[in-house]
Formats: C-alpha cells, structure tokens, sequence
C-alpha cells in the first residue's frame, strides 16, 4: 500500500503529558542548550536567518540517505 493513500492519524495529547523540546546550538566550538543563554544571547539566537550562497544550489537528500539520518525542521 502506498503512503499516500495512508491517512495520518496523530495521537492528540493534554496539556501535561506534553515535553518541552530542547534546543541545542554551536557556540565557540562546542554546543550549549539555548536554556543556559542569557537574554541577550538568547535575542541574538532569534535574529539569525540562514545563509545560502548565491548560485548555489541545495543539495537534496536521496531517498536511502533520508532514511539513515533523521531531518530537523
């Protein structure tokens, strides 16, 4: 059966079994959960934008690379 036919269902959850997600950035060399920034630090985090070199083009995944390594969005 193909995927797309499938239809996705997601398990709703109350309030308290829910978890908050811990993010995690490089700084320096070594990472840190952006919980341990400061307020100044954790503003500047906010402002970043991702770069993208100018013709260029992103590399797309295949589909075996995509099932080895899991995608953050």
């Amino acid at each position: 059966m193909s995927h797309s036919l499938t239809p996705l269902v997601h398990p709703g959850l109350a309030e308290h079994e829910r978890q908050r997600c811990e993010v995690w950035t490089r700084v320096m060399g070594y990472h840190r959960p952006m919980t341990s920034f400061n307020i100044g630090k954790q503003g500047e985090f906010n402002e970043r934008t991702c770069f993208t070199e100018p013709g260029r083009e992103v590399a797309q995944a295949t589909p075996t690379e995509a099932a080895r390594e899991p995608v953050c969005a």
